[in-house]
């Protein structure tokens, strides 16, 4: 099953405030389920990629290199 909403912003609250509201969905906020420490991980690797210290590559090319296909 698929389901796609398009929510206009000032629709969102009320939104997610009715699906609160139903005793079968569970709402967890985006930041909170992720660790502090990957977050400031991540953080610190844009900072690397904003710097020059660490370089990105395609997902296409990291997976010729680790399958070596």
């Amino acid at each position: 099953m698929r389901v796609t909403l398009n929510i206009k912003d000032n629709k969102a609250s009320a939104f997610i405030n009715f699906i609160k509201s139903l005793d079968f969905i569970k709402v967890e906020d985006s930041e909170q389920s992720i660790p502090q420490w990957q977050q400031d991980e991540v953080t610190q690797r844009l900072d690397m990629i904003e710097n020059g210290e660490m370089i990105t590559r395609s997902w296409d090319e990291a997976k010729k290199d680790i399958f070596k296909k």
